[in-house]
């Protein structure tokens, strides 16, 4: 039976040296390729459990961590993810698509390479070259907000995932499934009763018409007109806005007062839309949801401090980011990914 070193003397050898796999191997008493085989989590390795605690151990006592570098000559793989995005990193509400990403990452292995590029098109084409100069093993595209991403080119061979966002030239994405969640705003509304009193907040179908924002906001606003038209329903109004930020909200709110005073449901847009609606309906003495009542989408995080709370149709950021991972590193994996925009109910229907 070999004979195995004592512990002592082989933790004095190690202490101005990096720990290999070969000092795991010594300590545990196996041949370096059973320990790497332990290690690796090959299946089926034909060796008992207690020489899988010997190794396990023997790593931990060690401080042995693998050699990355040697693994990516060996596999052609560095287990680096390069997530280049144009204001994720830097926006607090879409930063949970990083989270989900990071989590899955880790999950699998794997570590994630931040790049920001302002949108600006030479960062974007700098942020492509500082991943490819890594060799990464794939790149995941991410965008605040939903739209169309341009993609310089990239080598045949790297995986690539657009993340809240679409390329005509890499049809793998991941998105959030709009249409259902359009349609689910209007539902929410139906339920509390709401018919011919409904004004929509942020569009119009005819002012707007020839108009494109986005494939996801398209999506959007055909899932709620296809909910709408299912229950029999009109919009008592519609007002139209090209950016939803909260003073809009405001003033498209007033205007809808003014015209239709028998509204009795506001379907906004967006959150921050919702936000500046609530100031304007305060202004007017008219209450939520007593008098008015209110349902948007995204789920910001003011949706939760507005009182009383706002129900929105929630992006789910986290989970789009957990699944641009897991379908990079899905061989044969291709096409438009959808998930699910949960329904988040608080007070305001």
């Amino acid at each position: 039976m070999k004979k195995r070193p004592s512990e002592a003397g082989v933790m004095a050898g190690l202490s101005k040296k990096r720990v290999t796999l070969a000092d795991v191997a010594r300590l545990a008493g196996l041949s370096s390729a059973a320990a790497s085989m332990i290690l690796t989590g090959r299946p089926d390795t034909r060796l008992s459990a207690e020489a899988h605690r010997r190794v396990h151990e023997a790593a931990a006592q060690l401080g042995y961590r693998p050699n990355l570098a040697a693994q990516a000559l060996r596999t052609d793989k560095t287990r680096t993810i390069a997530f280049i995005s144009d204001y994720v990193a830097t926006t607090r509400y879409a930063n949970g698509l990083i989270r989900g990403a990071l989590a899955a990452a880790q999950e699998a292995g794997h570590v994630l390479l931040l790049l920001e590029t302002g949108g600006e098109p030479d960062r974007e084409v700098q942020a492509i070259e500082a991943a490819l100069d890594r060799q990464v093993d794939g790149i995941i595209f991410a965008a605040m907000r939903a739209r169309e991403i341009f993609v310089p080119t990239l080598p045949a061979a790297t995986p690539v995932v657009m993340l809240n966002g679409t390329s005509s030239r890499f049809p793998l994405s991941v998105l959030p499934d709009e249409r259902t969640g359009g349609r689910s705003s209007v539902e929410l509304l139906v339920a509390a009763g709401h018919r011919d009193g409904i004004a929509l907040v942020g569009h119009n179908q005819v002012a707007e018409q020839g108009l494109f924002r986005s494939e996801t906001v398209a999506r959007r606003i055909a899932g709620i007109h296809a909910a709408m038209t299912e229950h029999g329903l009109r919009f008592a109004v519609e007002e139209s806005c090209w950016e939803w930020e909260p003073h809009h909200g405001f003033e498209l709110t007033r205007k809808i007062l003014a015209q239709r005073p028998d509204v009795t449901a506001l379907l906004c847009l967006n959150d921050r839309l919702a936000f500046g609606a609530y100031q304007a309906l305060a202004e007017a003495g008219r209450s939520v949801p007593g008098d008015i009542s209110i349902v948007a989408f995204d789920n910001d995080e003011i949706a939760g401090y507005l009182r009383p709370g706002l129900t929105t149709i929630a992006l789910p950021h986290e989970e789009m980011g957990r699944a641009s991972v897991r379908l990079l590193l899905s061989p044969d994996t291709n096409g438009e990914h959808l998930v699910s925009m949960p329904v988040v109910v608080r007070a305001s229907i």
